[in-house]
């Protein structure tokens, strides 16, 4: 029915990184997506030849790179007194992604405000304006990832940039849990944004404010009892009418599993790739 290749955050796995990758191959994943904001991964600790290394044992285990994961945490963008560092390690975060073979980096940008005149929205903005810039020098993509805010609001919040640089990581399970959203129509709204999905579920159990649950009150991402991530196709997602809407816009990208808790991760990796492909009719 549906034509969707399927990715892997290697990150889910829990393991070192050549592990991982392979780990991806053996679950029947087409693509990876790896973090590249600390650690082994990050630009500054991969020099050229670290590069075609990764880029080596990625292409041998029959997988290519859908994205890179540049969320640097602390509220995202939304504090002008962190955001030259921030800025600058993104655009070198975008540079990597592009020698490793792929147009996108997906992040978390902190909670756009529906006030278009509020301080915090014209500091995002303009961080977001600047990348978008780079990105589009590259031909690439900062993807923000849904979530924090209703894909309305996202949307408008896009359409100020003027640029396709700045695009979205539609992550359907972060709208159900936080906002409450519906996925579907969030891909309706945003449909000339969208160049990368994930593919994870859950469900809200009572509402939180966004501002508090992604650190716009203290920096710090808290981690709440007010939802809850559980295994694909056991969560709130209507993924029937949520992979139709993908087909009816015309998305060809991946659907990248993400699996952040769990005792047995790989497990219910295995189980995601088994519940997409049977969605789609493979």
């Amino acid at each position: 029915m549906y034509n969707f290749p399927i990715g892997v955050i290697i990150d889910s796995f829990r393991t070192d990184l050549v592990s991982a990758v392979k780990k991806a191959a053996e679950v029947g994943a087409q693509g990876i997506q790896v973090y590249a904001t600390s650690g082994e991964t990050a630009p500054e600790n991969m020099n050229a030849a670290k590069r075609r290394a990764f880029a080596g044992l990625v292409a041998d285990n029959g997988l290519v790179i859908s994205a890179l994961c540049g969320d640097l945490g602390g509220g995202g963008f939304a504090f002008p007194q962190n955001n030259p560092p921030k800025i600058e390690k993104s655009k070198r975060i975008i540079e990597l992604a592009k020698e490793l073979g792929t147009d996108i980096v997906t992040t978390h940008i902190g909670v756009v405000p529906e006030d278009t005149s509020s301080d915090r929205y014209k500091v995002m903005q303009e961080a977001c304006f600047e990348l978008s810039r780079c990105a589009d020098e590259l031909d690439a993509h900062f993807a923000i990832e849904t979530g924090p805010e209703t894909s309305a609001t996202l949307k408008v919040f896009l359409d100020s940039l003027g640029s396709n640089g700045v695009g979205v990581n539609l992550d359907p399970a972060n709208l159900v849990m936080v906002t409450g959203d519906d996925p579907a129509g969030a891909v309706y709204n945003l449909r000339d944004y969208i160049v990368h999905t994930h593919a994870k579920d859950g469900r809200q159990n009572f509402y939180v404010d966004p501002d508090i649950i992604y650190g716009m009150k203290s920096s710090d991402i808290v981690t709440s009892d007010s939802f809850i991530e559980v295994p694909l196709g056991e969560g709130s997602v209507d993924w029937d009418k949520y992979l139709s809407a993908l087909e009816d816009i015309g998305y060809k990208g991946f659907l990248t599993i993400e699996r952040e808790v769990g005792d047995d991760p790989e497990k219910d990796i295995r189980k995601a790739v088994s519940f997409l492909k049977e969605k789609m009719g493979a």
